[in-house]
This record gives C-alpha cells, structure tokens and sequence, in this order.
C-alpha cells in the first residue's frame, strides 16, 4: 500500500511541468526568421526571370559581354523585385492563408515572420531592385518602378478584379522580355512583342484554367477573381493565345527565312509548335497552375525547347 502512494507521488513529480515549461517562446529566432523570409521569396519562380534573354537572343547580340553584364543586372533586378512581391502578397494575405488548409504553412501566415519584418523585407528588396536597375542605366530602373507599381496594386486590388488579374499578371511576363531590350537597348520588333504578350496570355490563362477545375463548386474560395470567371471562358482566352502565338512565330520564322536561304529558322517552327502543343496538353488537362513546374519536370517539353534553341541559334547565329 505505502508502496503504491510512493509510487503514485513519484509519478506525479516526474509529470510536474515548471513555471517556465507553461510560457512558450513566441519570439521567432533570427534562424528561423531569415530562412522563413527566404521561403517566402520563393527562389524556384525565379526561373521565370529568365525570360529577360529573349530580347538579346533575338538580336543576336547575347555574346556581347557588355550585353551579358546588362541582362544579368535585369535578372538579379528581377529577382530582388519578384520577391519582394511575394512577401507583400503573403502579408497582406495573412488572415486569408490562416484559414486556408494549404497555405497556412506558410512562413507568415505561420508566425515563422512577423508581419512588421515581412513589410519591411518586402520594402527593402524593392529598393534594392530599383537600385540594381540603375547599373544598366535609367531605362531599366524606369521598367522595374513601373513593375514594381503594378504588383503592389496588383496585390492590393487587382488580383481581385476579372480580366484585369489575368492582364496584370501577364505583364508581368512581357516586363520581364521588354526589361532585356531596355537593359541592352536592342529593339524590340513588332513580331517578338505579339509573341511575347500573347505567350504571356497564354500562361496566365492557363494557370487560371487550371485554378477554376480545380476549385469546382468551391470556386472563388481561393482566387476572389475566378467568381468572374467561366471553364468555356478561360478556354476561349487560352486557344486565342495559342493560336496568335503559334502564328505570330511562325510568320516571324518564314519571314525572316525569306530570300536570305536561311532554312533553319523555318525549321523552328516545327518544335517551337510541339512545345505549344505539349504546354496546352498540360493546360487542357488542368495541371497548368505552375508553368515553372512544367518547365522544369517535363522532358518531351525540355526536348522541343532545346531543339528549338539549337535550330534557332544556328539560323540567327550562322546564317546562310
């Protein structure tokens, strides 16, 4: 019996929790903070920013050094701008990620950064990219403010707005084609801008495509602006995309070819068409929220792109 009291006391000291066990640390570590913030400044998108080479391999200018340095100012101004994005879209969403099953994981909605220092970060990379910008000249720094303007209203408003989201968010896109022109000063024809906005459209609408299926009856839970939106709707926006995209190189392709012998770059528009083919397959089958995802998993896609890449630098870069 005086065992089984023993026993019993024991037991209850050994569960005692102390005074200081009861208050937990609601202080994030520095550690903790730092690699929340980069969490949040999601680096895998950066494979986007990548898009700011077009201009210069088009002109057939990319091996110039002078050219290489500027363009790899506009990808790091990029960089520094897209996640800065990312931490004022992630703050301001704070109490919508909090009750979402998926995203309250998220470093700020999880406490992991406090709101103050996700601000100021957000801040702090935007100057940052501006600053950078100024190192290929006052063009450059001008694109990213506008880029950096749009966002912000994007994420304060626009993302909420039909039509307009999908605008905003394929500018993002055409910025970041027109940033390497600006950047090197090469000029941008009529054929790469058609190419560019409506590749552009086409991504966006492909994302939201694949939001809207997903979502089903719990559409606009999500995304506020897919309320405004329709499947047919959606799929109406991406073939017109596809269409005129598809088209606008391929006259790109056979005119440039025209009268100079150069049959490579109509050659192009073979792969250059089973890549829009094989990215709307993706869109078509509604796994087209994350185009970096498809870029970097998919291979028959990496296949027609570097095809595409080979038969396109060798009709610019050695002609004839």
């Amino acid at each position: 019996m005086l065992d089984s009291r023993s026993d019993r006391a024991q037991a209850r000291r050994s569960t005692t929790i102390s005074e200081p066990d009861l208050i937990p640390d609601q202080t994030p570590r520095a550690s903790s903070v730092a690699g929340g913030i980069l969490r949040t400044a999601r680096p895998r998108q950066w494979v986007k920013n990548v898009l700011v080479i077009a201009a210069p391999l088009a002109g057939v200018r990319i091996l110039e050094p002078a050219v290489l340095l500027d363009t790899a100012i506009a990808f790091a101004a990029f960089c520094l701008a897209a996640s800065g994005v990312y931490l004022l879209n992630d703050a301001l969403d704070i109490e919508a990620d909090r009750a979402h099953p998926k995203k309250r994981t998220r470093p700020i909605a999880a406490g992991v950064v406090p709101l103050r220092t996700a601000y100021a970060a957000a801040v702090v990379l935007f100057l940052a990219s501006v600053a950078i910008a100024l190192l290929a000249g006052l063009g450059l720094a001008g694109v990213m403010a506008f880029y950096i303007a749009l966002q912000i209203a994007y994420c304060i408003w626009l993302k909420h707005q039909p039509i307009l989201d999908i605008a905003v968010v394929s500018s993002g896109f055409l910025l970041r084609m027109i940033a390497g022109g600006v950047a090197t000063d090469i000029r941008l024809s009529q054929w790469f801008l058609i190419v560019a906005v409506f590749g552009s459209l086409l991504m966006v609408a492909g994302k939201r495509y694949a939001e809207i299926l997903a979502t089903h009856e719990r559409t606009g839970e999500v995304r506020g602006s897919l309320k405004g939106y329709t499947r047919s709707y959606l799929a109406f926006v991406w073939h017109t995309a596809a269409t005129v995209l598809v088209l606008g190189y391929s006259l790109w392709a056979f005119e440039s070819s025209a009268g100079g012998g150069n049959i490579w770059l109509s050659l192009s528009v073979a792969p250059f068409v089973l890549a829009a083919l094989r990215y709307t397959q993706h869109i078509d089958r509604g796994d087209a929220e994350a185009p970096e995802d498809i870029a970097l998993g998919d291979r028959m896609l990496q296949a027609f792109a570097l095809a595409w890449i080979v038969l396109v630098a060798v009709g610019i870069y050695l002609p004839g």
